[in-house]
């Protein structure tokens, strides 16, 4: 049971009742409150003979206090100095030194199910997030959607009188509602957030970040500025609205979720941090030597035990650092020191707004959690890194030897990089495995720091309870004397599954139990169980980097390890042989839990589900039809063009003097297509992740008059209906493209390899201009606005249907062979 659930706060009233000061702190069982009825005042028939009477507005309680909730993203535990790594994280750092560190503290193994937890208190499955939205499914516990019977940790610290922000990430809407004309209800502003900036989706791009918007409208502040970055463009607009709200009314409490992009890919910090870093030469001995400097740091900060083993390098799945050529190596230092500048650009930007607080004169009452990491280090780049993560989670890997022309300009607009496997599994000391493996603590244990100077006196105490991210939202509203609700906006609240840490805040209890006492994991198939110092973790059976769409099986076959971690804290010793009653009993609790949870049914497939079919504009349609300009169409409602045949038909006007520019285009610079004018000819480039651009070119350039122009594309695979017999055998295959003009064909090619599954996710589907960047930078530079009149578009969609023929084959190949592709 929850402190806060046990503080009873009584309505309480301040100030002279019936004065427009007048104030009021509600008990928060019913919120928005029931409406004050009651009228203090005289009313007759004349105003002068009257007097007024001001319902009293709603404030936090006294000593309430502010709260800045940070966390960024892709980090496991090593990667942070705060809990012995050897990035400068001198901000985390500050934090630490002034409160407290917890140990064990863990999030779900992936972002947004993470993010969906911490935000609710609830764990991930019962809002929805079993996944992440581009990769939900019809069923309870992965459909993306926040049911409103759980409220936001925002919406009731805003209905309690604080006033409450978001900066950064949001991976938390499903892709119906991100568009144009909403509904709003589930993005930031619907969630209880008075104030919104940040990017829509998993990851952007911190250059040009195409799927930034400020509350509900798309900006975009890097055009025409090379110098923008948005990590320390959020920071600003952070400190800004911090700066407003205490100008404005410096009394009442802010609650401000900060959530930066990094460190997940692209890793994109500024060319003088990487300069800063590398430097420091911190990565030239590799990721063994690495792995052995951490694991030492770890042990002398306490952030881990004396007696704790380090876990064995997986030498079947990852070469040895001594394995590597002399350009592998220089590589993969390379990859390395842009990910470390990464992580110390973004923590010097979180100082900057602790900085704010602090200058404010804020700080003493400003509870301060800083999360490094809402999963562990990725390792989506695979082992050998990538300069473009929308090519990697796909499995296009590029050879070493092609990496080395992105060697100078890793890490700028140029490139939307990711490093080596090897790297990730360091920065996961001293666990193994790494992020979407929620059995393994590689997945899912977070570096924490919480501080709030007036409350916690031991400062750089240490805290080894077992925690989780559903414990955030438990500890705020007990800090803030909030109860939790029982209804909100008319809708009966779920109880709040995690429990608050705030008994941990006393240094009396800095060695007592944890109060959080069992916990599932799931993630992707993978699934554990904790329960009172013991965690029952199935096999890691599929290496997180492989997204081919392989089947491994089904995962309640997987088999259980069994680690007693009051001995074992890193998962070094699997005990399961010995202890075959204790597997069992754990075994059932953890079908209990997914059963009471809505893990079911658990789905081991990955990326290859972005392509299955899921509410949204698009869906269910076939035609889609443009007059005029109509950009900034996120990617989850466009018209989706792969693993089908396809028809662009532009009906357009082209003034005396020639025409160029867009007609549609869908992604950018490392995964996308275009059809323009380019000097008045009409071309068609997809772009296969940047290793090759397929060009349809026109020769002759398009004469003043009405004209139609059209791209046929008859595509030669089955399509997607194949994921439904687990098999991604109808993805990427060939094509044949025919450029037309005014029903001529003007150019015919075949593409020999298509796009499987995902074209560059932060960038828009746009007609008549580009909203962000070029698909080809030699043809063009956004926006690219297109100077003749577009009157109509049209974009027809055949997607291939399973012949009888095709389904059996399929049907005989899933269950002749189900652990095979």
């Amino acid at each position: 049971m929850l402190g806060c659930f046990a503080i009873g706060i009584p309505a309480v009233a301040a100030g002279v009742p019936g004065s427009p000061s007048a104030t009021k702190v509600i008990d928060g069982k019913q919120l928005p409150p029931p409406p004050d009825t009651t009228f203090g005042g005289k009313i007759e028939r004349n105003v002068l003979d009257s007097t007024p009477y001001w319902p009293s507005r709603v404030v936090p309680a006294k000593g309430a206090p502010n709260v800045l909730l940070i966390m960024t993203d892709d980090a496991g535990y090593g990667v942070s100095s705060t809990f012995g790594g050897v990035i400068p994280t001198p901000a985390m750092d500050r934090i630490a030194k002034e409160g407290l560190r917890y140990t064990h503290f863990h999030s779900t193994a992936v972002c947004s199910p993470t993010r969906a937890a911490l935000i609710t208190g609830r764990n991930h499955h019962q809002v929805g997030a079993g996944a992440i939205p581009e990769l939900s499914t019809g069923y309870p516990g992965y459909n993306a959607i926040m049911t409103k019977d759980k409220a936001t940790i925002a919406k009731v610290m805003k209905e309690n009188g604080y006033v409450t922000s978001w900066f950064g990430k949001n991976h938390n809407t499903p892709s119906l509602p991100i568009s144009k004309i909403g509904p709003f209800d589930q993005w930031p502003i619907g969630l209880g957030f008075d104030y919104f900036y940040g990017f829509m989706g998993g990851d952007t791009s911190q250059w040009q970040p195409g799927n930034l918007y400020r509350n509900t409208t798309p900006i975009y502040p890097f055009d025409n500025n090379p110098d923008y970055n948005l990590v320390t463009a959020m920071a600003d607009d952070a400190i800004d609205y911090i700066k407003t709200v205490d100008a404005l009314n410096p009394d009442q409490p802010f609650f401000v979720y900060y959530a930066p992009g990094a460190t997940h890919a692209p890793h994109h910090p500024t060319p003088e941090w990487i300069e800063k870093i590398s430097k420091m030469h911190l990565f030239d001995d590799g990721w063994h030597k690495l792995r052995e400097t951490i694991f030492a740091n770890q042990k002398k900060l306490g952030v881990i035990p004396a007696d704790a083993k380090l876990t064995p390098w997986p030498k079947d799945l990852i070469k040895t650092w001594d394995k590597l050529n002399d350009t592998e190596k220089k590589l993969f230092i390379k990859q390395a020191d842009v990910f470390a500048a990464y992580v110390a650009y973004t923590d010097h930007e979180i100082g900057r707004v602790i900085q704010a607080v602090d200058d404010l004169g804020k700080l003493d009452n400003t509870m301060i959690i800083y999360i490094t990491g809402d999963n562990g280090t990725s390792s989506e780049g695979g082992p050998t890194g990538t300069p473009n993560e929308v090519a990697a989670v796909q499995g296009v890997r590029l050879p070493v030897e092609a990496q080395m022309k992105y060697y100078d300009v890793w890490g700028s607009d140029k490139t939307y990089p990711h490093m080596s496997v090897g790297w990730t599994w360091a920065f996961g000391t001293p666990f193994s495995w790494t992020k979407m493996v929620s059995s393994h603590f590689g997945g899912t244990k977070q570096g924490t720091v919480i501080s709030w100077p007036n409350v916690i006196k031991d400062k750089g105490g240490i805290r080894n309870q077992f925690h989780h991210v559903i414990d955030i939202m438990p500890t705020i509203l007990e800090a803030a004397k909030i109860n939790q609700p029982e209804m909100v906006d008319g809708i009966k609240q779920k109880p709040i599954q995690g429990v608050s840490m705030l008994y941990t805040f006393d240094q009396k209890n800095a060695e007592a139990p944890s109060t959080h006492k069992t916990q599932y994991f799931e993630m992707v198939g993978d699934h554990a169980i904790y329960h009172d110092g013991w965690m029952l973790s199935s096999k890691v059976m599929r290496p997180p980097w492989d997204n081919s769409g392989k089947n491994y099986g089904d995962p309640a076959t997987w088999p259980w390890e069994l680690y007693d971690l009051s001995k074992d804290w890193t998962q070094s010793n699997d005990v399961a042989a010995k202890y075959p009653e204790k597997v069992k009993e754990l075994d059932a609790l953890f079908w209990k839990e997914a059963e009471a949870n809505q893990v079911l049914p658990m789905d081991s497939t990955t990326f290859t589900r972005s392509l299955l079919p899921r509410p949204s504009l698009s869906a269910g349609r076939t035609v889609f039809t443009y007059a005029g300009v109509a950009t900034g169409t996120p990617s989850g409602n466009a018209p989706n063009v792969l693993a089908s045949s396809y028809n662009i038909k532009a009906e357009v006007e082209i003034p005396e003097g020639g025409a160029e520019g867009m007609l549609a285009t869908q992604g950018g610079r490392f995964a996308g297509y275009g059809f323009y004018l380019l000097k008045g000819k009409p071309v068609y480039t997809w772009n296969l992740f940047g290793l090759k651009r397929i060009k349809w070119e026109g020769s002759e350039v398009i004469t003043p008059g009405k004209h139609t122009l059209e791209f046929d594309f008859k595509y030669d695979g089955l399509g997607a209906d194949t994921l439904k017999y687990g098999s991604p055998s109808g993805l990427g295959r060939s094509g044949t493209g025919y450029l037309k003009v005014d029903g001529k064909v003007v150019a015919t090619q075949k593409m020999e390899k298509t796009i499987p599954m995902l074209l560059q996710w932060d960038e828009n589907f746009d007609v008549g201009a580009d909203t962000g960047t070029p698909v080809d930078d030699r043809d063009y530079q956004t926006p690219f606005r297109f100077t003749g009149k577009l009157d109509k578009l049209t974009l027809t969609i055949d997607r291939p249907k399973l012949s009888k023929e095709d389904i059996k084959k399929l049907e005989d190949a899933m269950h002749s062979n189900p652990a095979s592709e």
